[in-house]
């Protein structure tokens, strides 16, 4: 199968950042009020920004979801990553191969802010392949679930979306993907902050693999 691009998702695809944020975030929501656990902190939010669960935040610790609090949240998330992250297994030596094998076709679509996205990517060496090509839902009309970063990022390298491939690791982003037209595999490792393989593909996720490392090999010719 050959694609002319291919769009990577940023956390829990390329990074292992998820269950840092998940973390800080189950932490900061018990400290206000709500005995989530972090089980239960992931499967609510996964895929998803805080903000648009504000009203399930409010629900549950009685307090408004104000900008002070996120400003926090963002803090002690930044300051988390910054100390631990590491990349997905795998991920950076896919994302290399797949630059030379695209002709440099290749972008980053997450749903995550951009301060975080471009943060992120520094820390694992991944920016100077990415380029410009990053792309954040907080910039577009609609974020994940809805396919707008995804078309952004196809008309950005000047690619049909039926000709790009999405690589994706939550239902959400897997859900985006496919309104976007492109064809969409779903990563699935296994363990904590992943969607399963089944979940994914019930999305409409058409390949599933569980090993970044192969990603290459997968793609076949690309062109």
């Amino acid at each position: 199968m050959n694609f002319e691009a291919i769009l990577f998702d940023c956390d829990g695809v390329l990074v292992d950042s998820e269950p840092l944020t998940n973390g800080v975030l189950c932490t900061m929501l018990n400290e206000a009020g709500w005995a989530i656990s972090p089980e239960a902190c992931m499967d609510t939010f996964i895929g998803k920004t805080v903000r648009s669960e504000a009203a399930r935040i409010e629900a549950h610790t009685g307090q408004p979801l104000t900008d002070a609090w996120m400003a926090a949240f963002y803090a002690r998330r930044n300051a988390e990553i910054e100390r631990h992250l590491q990349p997905i297994a795998g991920a950076v030596e896919a994302v290399r191969a797949l630059h030379r094998l695209t002709d440099g076709r290749i972008a980053c679509a997450s749903g995550a802010d951009r301060f975080k996205v471009e943060m992120q990517l520094r820390q694992v060496g991944l920016a100077e392949l990415f380029g410009g090509h990053v792309f954040s839902g907080h910039e577009m009309p609609a974020t994940k679930p809805a396919p707008d970063v995804y078309l952004a990022a196809a008309a950005a390298l000047g690619v049909p979306p039926a000709r790009c491939l999405v690589v994706e690791d939550t239902v959400t982003g897997v859900t985006a993907g496919v309104a976007a037209g492109a064809t969409v595999w779903g990563y699935a490792p296994g363990g904590a902050g992943h969607g399963s393989a089944a979940a994914l593909r019930a999305a409409g996720a058409s390949a599933i693999f569980a090993d970044m490392a192969l990603l290459p090999h997968l793609c076949g010719p690309v062109g």
